[in-house]
Parts: C-alpha cells; structure tokens; sequence
C-alpha cells in the first residue's frame, strides 16, 4: 500500500532540536527530558543560545528548528513564572513565538514547535511563525492516566485533552504531527483505537501531514527503567496496522535511531516512509541515549530496501504543494520558492538560466518501482499511447530511476534520430517588448506607457529587415520573429513584418508568429483563423513557434496567463496552421506553478494533435527562469525545475511522443553547456538555433548568453560522444559535409 503512495521515497528532515525548556508540569514516568528547576542551570534559553544553535544548524545544512518543550511549565513552578517574567512574557508560548519568529527572520530555518497542549488562540498566535506543529497523542486509553499508569500525574496526558488539541489544530490549518507511544502498556486493540481517532481527525480538514509510531524505550532514573520494551514484531505489526487504517497517502514514521541498522528495511517493508528529523548537530533530546545514524548509513539501509532516502522541509511534501492553504503568506512564499514540483526541497542548488553548472547524479541500482517503469517504458518505446498516470510515474523517478528512465529515452533517440546532434544557424528578432498581456512568468514585456523593467521597445519595419539581411550574411538559414502584443499592432502588422523581412532577405526561412499573435492579427481583421494564416503564408511564413503554450492546461493557465489565449484555441491555431500547409513546433514551460499531472495532460494533447495532423517538426521543453519573473518576485511561483525535473522531462517527452515527434530539443540558453549535454545522454537530439541575438530568457535573468556558434554547437555535441550536424529548420541536411568540427 505505501507503494501507492510516495513509491521509493522515503523522506527525512535535516534539523536542528532547540529544546527551549526542559521544565514541565508533567510527570510522565518513562520520560527523561522533563527535569526540575533543580537540576537545570537555568528555566529557558536565552535567544543567544536559541540563535545559536539555529546558525550551527545553518552551517550544517539543516532546514528545520525543532522546538521541544514542556507543557505550561509556568502553571507548576514559581521558577518558570519568574523566569518568563525576566524574559518579558506572560506564558512559555508567548515566548515561543518570539523565539521562533527569531529563527525564521534571522537564520531562514523554517520551525516546527512541539508545546504540548493548545486550543484556538494558541494556534492563532503560533501560526505565523512556523511551518508546522506537532503533539503526539500517543494513546487514546484512559486507563494509562489512572494511579499506577504511565501518564498519572499529568493532565496534558488525558487523552481527550490531546484530541482537542488536535482538532483545534486542523481549525487552524496547520500542517500537523502526531502518532502513538507503543509499548508503554497498552494493548493492541487500543492502538488501534487510537489509529482509527486520528483517521476520524484527519477526515474533514486534512491537516494531520505525519503519523509517528515510536516504541517505547525504558530509560534509566525513571519509574519505568525496568519495563519491557516492545518487540521488533510488535512496532512492525501496529506500522501495518497504521498503515491499512490511515491509508496510502498518510506518511508513517518511525525514528531510525530505535533501532538498529539491520531492522530499517523490515519498518520499511510495514510501512515506513519517514525517519523524521535527523539532525547533524545536535541529540535527540527526548532519546539522548540513541544517536542518530549517520546519513550515509541511513541512506544506504534506505537503498538497500529498494527505496530513495531524500530531505523534506519542516511542511510535508503534500503540504508544501499548497502553501497558500497551510501557511500564512510569508512562509508560503519561502516554502514555495525552495521545493521542486512534489514539495521536496532542490537540495543542489541549481535553477535553470543562472550560469551555474547543472548536477546530473545518474546512480545504479534498482527499486521497488523500477520492474513498474519498465513496463511502461516498454510500452513508451513500442509505440503505444501512455496514459497520463504512467507519464506521471515516469516524472516521479527518482536515484537509479531516473538513469532508467534517461538511458530508456537515450536509446530510442539513437534508433529513431541517430548520433548527429542538430541545429540550425538562426537570428532572434524581438520586434517589441511592448505588451497588453500581463503573463506573471513573462519578465520580456512592458506596459504600453511606461518601462517597469527597463526601456520599451518598438523596432520599425526597416530596422527588423536589416537584421534579416544581416542574418544572412552571417550564414543564418532562419530568423525567428516573435513580440509582444503592441497596442497599435493588428493583422496587418504582421503581414508588413513578412514582407519587411521577405524584400530583404529574400532566401531566408521565416519561423513567427505565436498563437497569441496569429490569434491577434485575425481577431483584429476579422478574418477565420484560416484565412488569415493563409494569409501571412502568403506574405512569406515559413512555419510557427510552437510558443504560448506554456502549460496546456487552464487551471494552470488561469494563474499564470489568464487573459491569454486558452488551451483549446492554442490548439486550434496549431490545427488550422498544419491544414494550411504551415508546419510548427510544440513547446512547454515548466517548473512554476504546474504539477506532473499537468505535465502529462500537456504532452498527450501534444502527442494527439500531432497524431491528428502530423505538423509538429519538434518538441521543446523550456525550463521557467524565475529571477525576474514577475510571479516569482510575488512569491506565487517555484524557483524553476530541478536538475532532476529538468532532465527527465527532455526523457519523458521523447518517450510520452514517440513514434510521432522525431525530435526534441534541449535549450542550450535554459540549460547552459552542462545541462544541454546531460539533456544529449537523456533523449534529445537537438539543440536548437544559434540564435545571435537572445531577450526573452536575458530579460528573466538568464545567464548563458547570446549566442552559441556552430563551433559552440560542435563541442557540447562532443562531450555528448556525438557530432554535430546543422539543419534547416524543416530538419534537412544544410551541405553534404553534415558534420562540425568542435571548436576549441
């Protein structure tokens, strides 16, 4: 069943514990964290100390601050009253919420606060300054508080108290964690008792992110040092039991340091999909006598069960997806911009556009999901339509999964297009940066009255057929004509720019026009879609950039264009341009707001036309560059895909179109060197023009240049173990000698 759910991956949290008190008003009798004013130096670390370990944890990687605390301390001891009164505050969550506001703004770590018991103003109060929450209700038997029992003397303990708690958390919206103490007396049947309370809590807000099952550890000095520990067998069969109750979707945790390492595949194999927070530097405070494993070692039992062991943030995967609806603004805005399209933080730091070397990590081995990718990638290279859960399947690859799902794509290419690496030697010409629309990934365009980034632009029909002309002289086979919706343009413009360039540069190719603007020019003639790409054939276009399309899908679109065209007109423009005798490419830019659902929705409405029609030369997969993308800038957009993301979609899409599309192109300008060879080794064949001239991805902050020279060309094929071959943009041989040396 956990197959169903997150597959291979098994998750962890990369934290620091900042256990802000360890005094409590609770005796519970197996535990070892709580101490007396006696025995501690002082009731509350101060915000140096708090501030400390946080920018230690900085240092270390982390990501989390895990709050630990007792509950309500103030309400038992005269020492916490004075204390708190020292430090400003009323109550310890008052300055819980100072504390963890100061870890937020000064360190960045996001914070998960354990105090105990709270009700509706608490969360309130809280909410803000934390990413998630947790409290452990441990049992549901009220028996365990009565005299003799492991919770006698502790009121936070009574277990309707801990469901109130937890129900007012999922009034609140906050992402949530709770779980169960096995072994501390209970019998079977209340765990699952206790199971089925937490599924009922969890059914109507959804809030509930993590369900820990921790056997209990008998611990020296405490009442219960001599009690039995609950079997290996034991913690299996209620992980099972969690599992079946809670379903696929719930993530289960188990802490891994419990056991030892030859025990985390059987927790696996229960259920498991999380080791919860393992922290680089400091204890784990509530079990100091068991040391966190080492990550490597954890990573390698992780593997060796056949699963992917990768870091999550403070807010679940699932969570992290939606953060609008879990987080308040501020926080949603972080989150958003630090993880990939399933929530998981991009760990490596590289974002498509910024100049940086892209990570390729190409791991051996095999997983649980790896004979299931198979079978659909042996349906991918037959030929035969995916169906858009398995092209979702294929995007979930992850550690030896995606070479499978890379090198799969890599040999079709070589059956199906052959060793050569293609391009064509074109020119960019952005006519204006003047724009109606207000597309929130477009950093390009400008407002018809004033330049928000930069000066407005309008080249005049002289100046677009020099460039032509000059293309030409420098071997150019291709110019590329696309612009912004100017308010004086209509479908006259563009026929003027045909003929501009055609009287110049007679013997070019003439590639333009997005759907938007063909949508454009016939609206305002009032011409059919027909007609008028008649039309500009006509007057001289060639073929069409398959551009506009971004995602292909209107709940996407309703985000991020929603005053541009939809996806049934995207698609129409395409449709109407083959029946006229217009061929096109197909594009899809990715890594903003979109999930792999919508990926797979926009390649088989692709794959479809192109069935249709048989228009599409190619298909290119344009990474979003965020820098300065208006909705990025918002916070209402991710910072990109990731390298992972980014290689499998050039594989996925070679796979997901095949027979059908012969080509697809890997964005030298997007990628930079690095990821346009990575994206050769994974299914592409091309890389597109050389362009001269490049401002769309310049003006988003893009920084892998202007221009890439046939030489250029010629040498990122090389490291690819491939030649390079210039090409028409209709994919002809441009001279019998096909193949470019390579540059220095």
């Amino acid at each position: 069943m956990t197959l169903a759910g997150p597959g291979a991956i098994v998750t962890y949290s990369r934290k620091v514990f900042i256990p802000l008190t360890h005094l409590c008003r609770d005796v519970c009798h197996y535990c070892t964290f709580a101490a007396t004013p006696r025995k501690i130096g002082q009731a509350y670390l101060s915000r140096d100390e708090v501030l400390a370990i946080a920018r230690a944890g900085v240092a270390a990687g982390c990501r989390e601050a895990l709050f630990t605390l007792g509950d309500r301390p103030e309400a038992r001891y005269g020492a916490a009253r004075a204390a708190l009164t020292g430090l400003g505050h009323p109550t310890t969550l008052s300055y819980l919420r100072e504390m963890a506001e100061a870890v937020l703004t000064e360190t960045g770590l996001l914070p998960h606060l354990n105090p105990g018991l709270m009700d509706d103003a608490d969360y309130a109060a809280l909410r803000p300054v934390s990413a998630s929450m947790g409290l452990m209700l441990e049992t549901t038997s009220d028996r365990l508080s009565a005299k003799g029992g492991p919770h006698h003397g502790s009121p936070d303990k009574l277990p309707a108290r801990r469901l109130a708690a937890i129900a007012a958390a999922g009034r609140a919206g906050v992402p949530f964690t709770t779980g169960l103490l096995i072994g501390i007396g209970e019998t079977r049947a209340e765990r699952v008792e206790a199971l089925v309370a937490i599924r009922d809590l969890q059914r109507t807000p959804g809030h509930i992110q993590e369900v820990i099952i921790q056997n209990f550890r008998a611990k020296p000095g405490t009442r219960m040092a001599q009690h039995p520990e609950p079997s290996l067998e034991e913690h299996l069969w209620t992980i099972a039991v969690a599992r079946l109750i809670l379903g696929p979707q719930m993530t289960i945790q188990a802490p891994p340091n419990l056991h030892g390492p030859e025990d985390l595949a059987a927790l696996l194999r229960a259920g498991v999909n999380d080791w919860g927070g393992v922290s680089p530097v400091t204890p784990d405070h509530v079990n100091p006598e068991a040391p966190w494993p080492h990550l490597d070692a954890l990573e390698e039992a992780t593997a060796a069960a056949g699963r992917v062991l990768r870091e999550r943030l403070a807010i679940g995967p699932a969570f992290a997806r939606d953060p609008d609806r879990w987080l308040d603004p501020a926080l949603a805005r972080v989150v958003r911009r630090s993880v990939d399209a399933r929530g998981l933080p991009v760990v490596d730091g590289w974002h498509p556009g910024t100049g940086e070397p892209m990570p390729v990590e190409r791991v051996s081995g095999k997983t649980v999901r790896s004979d299931s990718l198979r079978a659909i990638l042996s349906r991918a290279t037959a030929g035969d339509r995916l169906a858009s859960a398995d092209i979702v399947r294929l995007f979930e690859a992850d550690g030896p999964d995606v070479a499978l799902v890379a090198d799969a794509a890599d040999a079709l290419r070589r059956e199906v297009a052959g060793e050569a690496v293609s391009f064509v030697i074109n020119r960019n010409i952005n006519y204006t940066n003047i724009c109606l629309y207000k597309c929130g990934f477009c950093a390009f365009s400008k407002g018809s009255t004033k330049a928000e980034r930069g000066p407005a632009y309008r080249l005049d029909l002289e100046e677009v057929g020099r460039r032509a002309a000059e293309a030409v002289e420098r071997d150019a086979t291709e110019v590329c004509l696309q612009g912004g919706i100017h308010p004086d343009y209509d479908g006259n413009t563009y026929l003027d720019v045909l003929r501009a360039v055609g009287a110049a540069a007679p013997s070019i190719h003439i590639h333009a026009f997005s759907p938007l603007e063909v949508t454009h020019g016939a609206a305002t003639l009032g011409l059919p879609l027909e007609d008028y790409l008649t039309r500009l054939k006509q007057a001289g276009l060639s073929t069409l950039p398959g551009t506009a399309a971004e995602i292909l899908d209107d709940e996407v679109r309703a985000i991020i264009c929603p005053d541009k065209v939809d996806t049934a007109q995207w698609l129409e423009v395409m449709r109407t341009a083959h029946r006229v005798g217009l061929r096109t490419t197909a594009t899809i830019m990715f890594g903003h707001v979109e999930g792999y659902e919508h990926w797979a929705r926009h390649l088989l409405l692709v794959r479809d036309l192109q069935e249709e029609t048989g228009g599409f030369t190619e298909f290119v997969p344009l990474p979003f560059v965020h820098m300065e993308a208006p909705i990025w800038r918002k916070g209402r957009a991710r910072s990109g895909p990731s390298a992972r993301e980014t290689l499998l979609m050039h594989a996925v899409a070679r796979l997901a179109l095949h027979p059908l599309i012969p080509n697809i192109q890997a964005s030298w300008v997007k990628l930079g060197g690095e990821g346009a060879v990575a994206a050769l080794r994974a299914g592409a064949n091309d890389l597109g023009g050389t362009l001269m001239d490049e401002s769309i991805t310049r003006a988003a902050g893009g920084q892998n240049g202007q221009l890439c020279d046939p030489e250029r060309m010629a040498a990122l094929a090389a490291l690819a173990g491939r030649h390079a071959r210039q090409r028409t943009t209709l994919y002809a041989p441009v001279r019998a000698d096909t193949q470019i040396p390579a540059g220095e």
